[in-house]
């Protein structure tokens, strides 16, 4: 028939040869006429059709006809309306053509681009496969991959087993010297630029790769000193001698070395990037032997696509379409197994592509029966394990991806669902389904009056809690458990009414009278107050009753609802109880002062209040608020620092520490009074006060108080100090922290014989006037200085010696002791020599009378006094030293 002829030749043969993609353009798949006529489109529709019907006993064109068909079923309607005259919806579909078929030449050109890769490079194979996967012809996908730069190219031809023997030996020994490869190990630094080792070993330079070269190595490897690096240089010259007959050997030798390397790194995961990175920066191949070399190891590691009926059968295999193999093979007429198929094939193993059409059929032939089994099977979870068992065999199994999708899970046990009472919410809890196959989720509806019957059946709920549910009306909750397209029948839950109690319930006490406040619920009729069963006047957002002082009051506020009758329900209840107290009356006078005993506890007298508690705080400026105020005990608490008190005599004791406002507020019932206040100053005492006379001054030390700048020094010379003030001030100095540590202390002058009282205080000012805080006092006792002188007199064969002692007063040494010591190093202490005598009690002036030593040599005499209070001065060196 000319018409079938025509439309074969210009529709059916280019769209089989594009992988059998039928034409997105309508006008040229029904072969339309122009311009479009209502009779004139519906006729030739049939016409094509019956055209397909006829081509489709042809095996080539079978698969194209199957698609032809299926797409025809969608664009039914098309075609059924403009049968009535209505030609917009075709002529609209029309229009779109020229964009999808724009769409799915930019998905092909997509594709083309992702199997390049880095590479910019595709094998034939790739090319015929992405040609007839995305509807266009191999002609057509070439000249855009010549477009793009892409290059069509077989990949190279790699050794794959080592072309010399002990391969991994050799492989050690280069990487314990260092070396890149073989061709490094023999020219080493004149190996200057980029190699080829692909069609020829080819260096820049012009070196040889030829026994030459090897020789050459070997004489500088034979100059060196022997040590293990020669051991091993030694064991890739003997690989490299091997190749000396053969001169193709040599350069074998160097491109397998490399394309081991590269391929190690891919089975390390390694990117083209990193692969074409790794050939050309680290081993220094040439660019484009890089490219080629990495094309080569990719596509070895890569599902084979050659092409041929058997490499179309492999690839379609390997991608999982074994449907579409078993198609091909019967529309290729590929021969079954059977009695005749050893009379067509040759003696040996049978044609691949006969192989791969057996496994295809055997594979589809399984899953068929999967799939019947699956369609027989009652329990929806068996099924389910058929149908994945099929698909796992037949990936592209007709029909058993729908049917799994449409296989409903087990429902869900019944759930439960429980009312939050304080914001109405309801929070709903359920056991997984029993199905355990599939991914099987759960989607909750919620309806009013009565149960959900499937999941569009009502309000889907998000997650576990509905945060707003209608209020005072019966809810019903399903839960429904979905698995692909199929949903299971709703667990249902309900009937269930949600009520919420009041919100925001806050009591707020008063003098003699009590003050609720509220929010009430939106659904209900009014809210209901009981004080301990006695109902009490109130409104819809608060009551005020007067109630006794000093008395716990117990409420329940409800929320009243009407339901279907009219009838009032009453919630609950929200509970809550509040004291009422007369207000606190605030401290109008106080009076701080530090404990003498102990200097960092401060005595805070006052007057107690009628009403209240009295607290002390401490803040750091002012208090904000005039005395007697009343506020909030939570706004006192944030802008000052509540201090830890003890009860003591009419007042309280409190130890505040830092400086600061020392504020007394009266707390009732969450409000406090603001009373009186007191500047405190923290001035810590001195800690450990030492002094120490030092001649005639006294040394002062003691640990300085912290956060103090200067301290006041008072000290009385001699006399009573109370007396002494009646002449006059005592002297007063201010010490400086660096003058204190510049100096390394205090030095007071005194005279030895006299007392001196010391006291230290922290000092400061606080609003212009200059405040000490608690003092520290010391006394320095007197010491009185007697002195001595030692005489010697009477003739020699009857010396005796004479000790006179002088004072500035009358006194008595409790003990007085002479020492002589032998040698010209005078004695420091009494028991660096001898003894001569000792006295008690000696008194102070006299004279002391004893014989004269009888000594072989130069000696010392010299007196030591055992007495706290006297301190004894030397005579003159002559007097105390004797020479013989």
């Amino acid at each position: 028939m000319p018409f079938d002829d025509d439309y074969r030749r210009e529709v059916l043969e280019p769209a089989r040869a594009a992988g059998d993609q039928p034409p997105e353009d309508l006008r040229l798949r029904y072969a339309l006429p122009d311009p479009l006529e209502a009779a004139a489109v519906a006729a030739r529709v049939k016409e094509v059709r019956q055209c397909w019907r006829r081509a489709r006993g042809q095996l080539k064109y079978r698969k194209l006809i199957d698609r032809l068909e299926a797409e025809h079923r969608g664009l039914a309607p098309l075609f059924d309306a403009a049968g009535r005259g209505d030609l917009r919806p075709l002529t609209g579909r029309l229009r779109g053509g020229a964009e999808r078929t724009e769409r799915r030449r930019a998905d092909t050109r997509a594709r083309l681009a992702d199997a390049a890769g880095t590479l910019r490079m595709v094998t034939p194979a790739e090319i015929e496969a992405i040609a007839r996967t995305g509807g266009v012809t191999r002609a057509d996908l070439e000249a855009v991959a010549a477009a793009e730069g892409i290059e069509v190219r077989e990949p190279d031809a790699l050794p794959s087993a080592a072309p010399y023997p002990a391969y991994r030996k050799v492989r050690e020994s280069l990487d314990v010297l260092g070396k890149r490869h073989l061709a490094d190990f023999l020219f080493g630094v004149r190996l200057a630029g980029p190699i080829k080792v692909l069609d020829g070993f080819a260096a820049p330079p012009g070196l040889r790769l030829d026994a030459a070269a090897v020789a050459a190595a070997g004489a500088e490897w034979a100059r060196r000193s022997r040590d293990t690096s020669t051991t091993h240089a030694g064991t890739v010259l003997a690989a490299l001698r091997a190749g000396h007959d053969d001169p193709d050997a040599l350069p074998g030798l160097v491109l397998f070395d490399i394309a081991d390397r590269l391929r190690e790194r891919r089975r390390q995961r390694a990117s083209e990037h990193a692969l074409l990175r790794h050939a050309a920066e680290d081993l220094r191949v040439e660019q484009g032997d890089a490219r080629r070399l990495v094309f080569a190891v990719v596509r070895e590691t890569e599902p084979a696509g050659g092409g041929g009926l058997a490499g179309r059968l492999r690839a379609l295999l390997d991608a999982g379409e074994v449907y579409a193999a078993a198609e091909l093979a019967d529309a290729a007429e590929v021969p079954r197994p059977g009695p005749g198929a050893a009379d067509r094939a040759p003696a040996g193993d049978p044609p691949e592509e006969e192989v791969l059409a057996a496994e295809a059929r055997h594979r589809l032939d399984t899953a068929l029966r999967l799939r019947e089994s699956a369609v027989a099977e009652p329990d929806p979870d068996r099924a389910w394990v058929l149908l994945a068992d099929a698909l796992r065999l037949v990936r592209d199994l007709p029909g058993a991806a729908e049917h799994q999708r449409r296989l409903p899970p087990r429902p869900v046990p019944p759930p439960r669902a429980d009312v939050d009472p304080a914001d109405g919410s309801v929070r709903l809890s359920w056991e997984a389904s029993p199905s355990t196959v599939g991914e099987v989720a759960c989607h909750v509806v919620r309806r009013r009056d009565r149960a959900p019957r499937d999941a569009r059946d009502g309000d889907p709920v998000t997650g576990v809690r509905d945060p707003s549910p209608p209020v005072n009306v019966p809810l019903y909750y399903g839960v429904i458990a979905v698995r692909g397209e199929a949903a299971a029948a709703p667990s249902v839950v309900g009937p269930l009414i949600v009520r919420p109690e009041p919100a925001d319930v806050e009591l707020l006490p008063g003098d003699g009278r009590v003050t609720g406040r509220w929010r009430c619920p939106a659904g209900a009729a009014r809210v209901v107050v009981a004080r301990e069963g006695t109902i009490v006047p109130s409104g819809r957002d608060g009551f005020q009753e007067r109630v006794p002082n000093g008395r716990t009051h117990h409420y329940r506020i409800g929320a009243v609802y009407l339901d279907d009758s009219g009838n009032e329900v009453v919630t609950p209840g929200v509970r809550a109880s509040v004291t009422p107290s007369a207000p606190p009356r605030p401290v109008y006078e106080l009076a701080a002062e530090p404990d003498p005993s102990d200097p960092g506890l401060l005595r805070v007298r006052f007057e107690r209040p009628a009403h209240g508690t009295v607290e002390l705080v401490l803040s750091a400026g002012p208090p904000p608020w005039p005395r007697s105020a009343l506020v909030p005990v939570e706004e006192v608490r944030a802008v000052t620092r509540r201090l830890a008190c003890l009860p003591a005599g009419g007042g309280l004791d409190v130890r505040p520490g830092a400086g600061g406002w020392l504020l007394a507020v009266t707390v009732a019932e969450g409000v406090a009074a603001i009373g009186a206040c007191h500047r405190h100053v923290n001035l810590p005492p001195p800690r450990r006060l030492v002094t120490e006379r030092r001649g005639g001054h006294v040394h002062v030390g003691f640990d300085w108080p912290p956060d103090v700048t200067e301290v006041d020094l008072v000290y009385h010379v001699g006399g009573d100090p109370e007396r002494s003030a009646e002449d006059g001030p005592p002297p007063r100095e201010a010490v400086t922290r660096a003058a204190y540590d510049t100096g390394g202390g205090i030095r007071v002058p005194a005279p030895e014989d006299e007392p001196v009282l010391v006291s230290v205080a922290a000092a400061g000012t606080v609003g212009g006037v200059r405040v000490t805080g608690p003092e520290v006092t010391a006394v320095v006792a007197a010491r009185a200085v007697v002195r001595y002188d030692v005489l010697r007199s009477g003739p020699p064969w009857r010396r005796s010696l004479t000790i006179r002692l002088s004072s500035s007063r009358p006194l008595r040494v409790a003990r007085l002791s002479l020492v002589l010591r032998a040698g010209r190093v005078m004695p420091h202490r009494a028991a660096d020599g001898e003894t001569l005598a000792a006295w008690e009690q000696v008194p102070v002036p006299g004279e002391l009378s004893l014989s004269a030593p009888r000594a072989a040599g130069p000696y010392w005499l010299r007196c030591f006094a055992d007495d706290d209070v006297v301190e004894l001065s030397d005579p003159p060196v002559r007097r105390l030293q004797v020479a013989r």
